[in-house]
Parts: C-alpha cells; structure tokens; sequence
C-alpha cells in the first residue's frame, strides 16, 4: 500500500465504519434483535450468536474511492460520507442476494446470511439493506452538501441500481447458455461491477462541487477501473499465484465459469467448445482447458483487453487534473487496483 494512500484510508475507514454503523442501527452496546442483527452478521459485526466480533469484512474500496475522489476535486471529504456508506451498503445488499442466486455457503469464511437463517429471510433482510442504503444517500442534506446535488447523487444511485439488477440477470443469464460472445460479457460486467466503482468516483466529484465535464471524467474514469478491475480478476482465476489469489486457480474451469478469457477461447476453439458441453469437470479437465485457451490466445487477449481499459481509467484520471495529496492517493489507488496479483 503506497504512502498518500495508506494515510487517506487509515483515516477514512473509522470514519465510514462510523457511518456505517449509524445507518444500521449499530451502536456496539446492545445486541441487536434477529432483523438488524443479520445485517450486522453481514457486515462482520457480529456473530452468528449476534454477539460481538470482528470479521476481516473487506477493503471497502468503493467507499475510499468515493471519498478520495472528493478530497482530489477540491471538496471536504467528510461531507461525502453518507454517499460512501450508502455505495458500500448498496454493494453489500447486493453481495446477500447473489450469495442466494449463486448457492453460496460461505463467503469470508463464514456461513452465509441465507445458510443460517434461510432464502426468504436473507432475500428480506438484502431487501432492508437496499432501503438503508438509499436512506444514508439522502443524509448529504445533514453534510450540508446543496439540495440540488442531493437529487442528483440519488438519482444517479437509482440509475446504478438498475445497472446493477441488469448485469446480475445477464450474469443468471449465461450461465442457461452455452456460448456467450465477448461483446455481451462486457456489457455484463459493466453493470455488474464497473457501474458501482463509476458511481464511487462520479459521486465524490459531485459532491466536490466539480464542473460537468470533471465528473464526467471521473465517472469514466471510475467506468473503466472497475472493467479493468475485472478482467484482471477473470485473468487471475485461470493463471493466478494461488499462494496470493487465496483461492485454487482451476475453481473457475471447474465450474465452467463463463469468464472473458474462457468466452474468448470457446469463440476461437470447436475443441473447447465440445470439452465444456459433454466432459465432466475434474483435473484433466481442467489440464484441457488451460493448454486449449493458452493455444487460442486467450491469455493475451484478456491481458491487452485489462491494459486498454487500464489507459483509459488513467487517461480520464489526468484529465480530472486531481488536486494534492488526494490526487496523489487516487492514482495509487489505481495503480494498486490495476496491478494486483491477488
């Protein structure tokens, strides 16, 4: 982690916990009853007993990258707080849903929402988490941030919400298919992650008070980061240090995971295309698989794919001119974003 932005995050993060906790009603006293505590649970704040602990809950980038856009376009940090918590809450609502769609038991080493305390508990208890998310966008009003720019940061939130369901259907979507073009898994992913990360940094530029064409560049910015993002993690799951990613790098082949690199090789490759609709998925399988998308070009492709979104986030970074110290921490939290190996 770079200097300008270790300190902003060390400083930050208390902060948007802080906020956090307001919004959900935790005030780390009193045990919270079953409704608020499995968002608590959720969140890392308790336990499945709903009493207190302390869960590795994340990196909370988003809310950073709201908050440091701010500072980068001239605004006060601390006004944007209620907008970080709210994108962090609203990805977060999304996390205990795609947990139900996806069958997921676990997720940082604990049991699911809907493992413990059912579907139509969790689908409800996403529900409320979606409603405190929009209700902490609306107290900007208490950062006295202006009534216009209120409407506006909710409406853009409202907008990404519906960006966000749209990547998810297309996401379910696939999965019923057997071939997916390239073109189509991009539009996915742009409404499933790199719509939220835009919102983070368009937001903070609003909030600053930054002209139109200012937040326009950091919305692209933010766009084209949370791509990149993306494709580096698709590219991880297939080629990545397993010592580092934490998880086995053959997971996303054995579960036939329609990622960019994988979609681009079925585009190139009849084998591959026999192996994922008749072969069972095992280690041989997943020997295949890795050798066919290495022949297809696979691998260069996905990595020239991650390099150009990767300019384009830093070439609308430049162009927002980002002020100061803040400036600074944004361009490291991109190179930090766009560098990874984990």
């Amino acid at each position: 982690m770079t200097d300008s932005y270790k300190r902003y995050a060390q400083e930050m993060l208390p902060a948007i916990e802080q906020e956090m906790r307001l919004v959900l009603q935790a005030d780390g006293k009193n045990q919270p009853d079953l409704f608020w505590g499995m968002m608590h649970y959720h969140m890392g704040w308790v336990d499945a007993e709903l009493n207190p602990a302390v869960v590795n809950s994340g990196k909370r980038i988003r809310p950073l990258t709201c908050l440091i856009s701010t500072a980068a376009a001239g605004g006060t940090w601390q006004q944007a707080l209620p907008a970080a918590a709210s994108i962090e809450l609203l990805h977060n609502f999304s996390l205990i849903h795609d947990d139900i769609e996806d069958n997921s038991p676990t997720r940082r080493g604990r049991d699911t929402i809907w493992k413990i305390w059912g579907i139509e508990q969790a689908i409800n208890s996403g529900d409320a988490m979606f409603a405190l998310a929009h209700l902490s966008m609306s107290r900007l009003v208490n950062r006295e941030v202006d009534a216009a720019i209120v409407v506006q940061a909710l409406r853009r939130f409202d907008e990404t919400c519906v960006r966000l369901t749209q990547g998810q259907h297309a996401d379910m979507d696939f999965e019923q298919r057997d071939l997916v073009a390239v073109d189509d898994y991009v539009q996915m992913i742009t409404g499933k992650t790199a719509v939220l990360l835009a919102l983070c940094s368009e937001l903070g530029a609003l909030i600053a008070g930054a002209p139109p064409e200012i937040v326009t560049h950091y919305h692209q910015f933010g766009l084209a980061l949370g791509l990149a993002f993306q494709v580096i993690d698709d590219i991880l799951g297939i080629w990545g240090d397993e010592t580092l990613t934490g998880k086995s790098a053959a997971t996303d082949i054995l579960t036939k995971k329609k990622t960019l690199p994988v979609l681009f090789g079925l585009e190139q490759s009849e084998e591959l295309q026999n192996l994922y609709q008749h072969e069972e998925a095992n280690a041989a399988f997943v020997q295949k698989v890795v050798t066919l998308l290495d022949n297809s070009g696979a691998y260069a492709f996905a990595k020239q794919k991650a390099l150009t979104y990767s300019h384009q986030a830093l070439t609308h970074l430049e162009s927002t001119q980002p002020a100061g110290d803040a400036g600074t921490a944004l361009f490291e939290l991109a190179h930090m974003l766009l560098k990874r190996n984990y």
